[in-house]
């Protein structure tokens, strides 16, 4: 029987299960923030944690980044930096304005340019952009729209003929323009095909998706993605392929899928969406995503799993179902990893994990002003569901927030957490009454006068179980008399593909005012 997290980390450290709400000095970054590093030559997944879906990793000399969909988040597209594959910090956000819901994306290196290839959702279908840089911390480009409606998921490479190519879902290619940034030729059906599973399996779909290429060898090999991204736990999975040639024909991996979640009891569910890449000391990884067993609302987190080469030019997963601590990449330079939550806001910039959700063209610049200590939201729709509230990342199972919250003109708002439109709650303030939301929506019978427009709001979230506290002065707290279960906001009831984020909010008329945030993991 697989372990659960909690008695491997125990195995790991060479003692009995940890007790609930138990915390160790190995696997913690800032704020007791979770690290996949425990600091004795052994790791222990998510080396992300939380919503890094549909992961594009690039090896450049000793330097490692990394980028994942960031879906309706403004600014988006954060690209990571690690140098050990383990330890990972976001150094930059690609897209400040977004073209419009960004998904699974394509990070390379071509004659010494940085090119992100950028699947993006819009009101009239999907598309493909490309933005560039030659710093890999900007400033980048303005996306680029490639003319492929109707296609995601992009896979770049040069082929033996030295003409690049993007790879696409569906077994479709395109030739590119030697500069990368427009289309040479027209969209090719049937360029690849997926491996088939076998007709009983329990997965979501077939959707064949997320191409990534690689040459090595003599062989291009080409992984892909199948089975479906959510639904049942078993779904979705890591398939290989190679050729000769960029043009095919493709021949399939005898050892397909070459990872899969084959139980619901398994620690990661829905393994899929891959990578390769050579370690420091030039062994081989892959870094892919999974929903975390019985924490759907974490969204879809970053894994990474050693594979070995076989001697007659095939791959093997060496992870198993990664309900142990595996040893670390060697060769590589350990740095700091994650990123602080907690903030004064005394700097007049938005910090790296925050995002404004569905917001306009030029939002971020007119509705949020940092420095001073505090943060400035201004109002925008009627309610959390329609406010573009202000998100981020958490990947933490027990956490606790608290922030101080003042509510001018005719705003209200406050601290939440949130899904997407239809999924959130939270607490907050405005127009004198202490105002609760939970299911989607605000609960008007849970509404209580308030002497004050400034309040200290608090949210402890233990397993999906959210209590929430106020104070006048951020010393003596009150607990409010309903607690919420949350384990169901997630995608496998409203879509989407995101995660129950940490949100602030405000709507109506003025703006909220927020001060002194602190996060702490438990």
């Amino acid at each position: 029987m697989a372990l659960t997290r909690r008695e491997a980390l125990a195995a790991a450290l060479g003692g009995t299960a940890l007790p609930a709400g138990a915390t160790t000095a190995r696997g913690r970054g800032p704020e007791g923030q979770r690290c996949a590093d425990l600091g004795d030559g052994r790791y222990l997944n998510p080396i992300v944690p939380g919503d890094h879906a549909d992961p594009t990793v690039l090896k450049d000399g000793a330097d490692y980044y990394m980028s994942f969909s960031s879906f309706a988040a403004t600014p988006g597209a954060v690209i990571w930096h690690s140098r050990d594959l383990l330890n990972w910090v976001p150094i930059t956000a690609a897209l400040p304005e977004p073209p419009g819901t960004v998904w699974a994306m394509d990070l390379v290196r071509h004659q010494g340019r940085y090119f992100l290839y950028i699947p993006v959702l819009q009101a009239q279908g999907t598309a493909v952009y490309v933005v560039w840089a030659d710093d890999i911390r900007g400033p980048w480009s303005a996306p680029i729209d490639l003319g492929l409606p109707g296609c995601i998921d992009p896979g770049h490479v040069v082929g033996e003929d030295g003409r690049r190519y993007l790879f696409l879902n569906g077994g479709r290619r395109v030739r590119l323009s030697d500069d990368g940034l427009r289309t040479d030729g027209p969209l090719q059906e049937g360029a690849w095909e997926a491996w088939r599973y076998p007709e009983d399996w329990v997965v979501e779909m077939f959707a064949p998706e997320g191409p990534k290429l690689l040459r090595r060898g003599g062989w291009f090999y080409l992984v892909s993605a199948v089975g479906g991204t959510a639904g049942p736990p078993t779904s979705h999975m890591v398939t290989l392929s190679r050729s000769r040639s960029v043009h095919g024909p493709w021949e399939h991996c005898p050892h397909n899928p070459i990872v899969r979640t084959r139980s619901a009891d398994e620690p990661w569910w829905s393994r899929g969406h891959a990578s390769l890449v050579e370690g420091p000391a030039g062994d081989w990884w892959m870094v892919y995503h999974g929903y975390e067993n019985g924490f759907r609302t974490l969204g879809r987190q970053a894994l990474l799993e050693p594979v070995q080469w076989t001697r007659d030019g095939w791959l093997r997963a060496r992870g198993d179902t990664l309900s142990r601590p595996l040893p670390a990449p060697r060769g590589g330079q350990a740095g700091p990893t994650g990123l602080a939550l907690s903030d004064d806001f005394e700097r007049p910039t938005l910090g790296l994990p925050w995002s404004l959700h569905g917001a306009a063209p030029g939002e971020l610049a007119r509705r949020v002003q940092v420095g001073g200590g505090e943060l400035r939201l201004r109002g925008k729709g009627q309610a959390l569901a329609d406010c573009s509230p202000l998100c981020c990342i958490v990947g933490d199972r027990r956490y606790e927030v608290t922030v101080e919250v003042e509510a001018h003109g005719a705003a209200h708002g406050g601290l939440a957490l949130f899904y997407d439109e239809r999924g959130h709650a939270g607490i907050g303030l405005g127009g004198g009454e202490l105002l609760t939301y939970g299911y989607g929506q605000e609960q008007r019978w849970m509404r209580q006068p308030l002497t004050t427009p400034r309040l200290h709001l608090r949210l402890l979230n233990r397993d999906n179980v959210l209590t929430w506290f106020t104070s006048a002065d951020g010393r003596q707290w009150q607990q409010l008399p309903w607690q919420m279960e949350v384990s169901g906001l997630h995608h496998n009831v409203f879509g989407g593909f995101t995660s129950l984020r940490l949100a602030l909010f405000s709507a109506g008329e003025g703006e909220l005012r927020f001060r002194r945030l602190r996060y702490r993991a438990l």
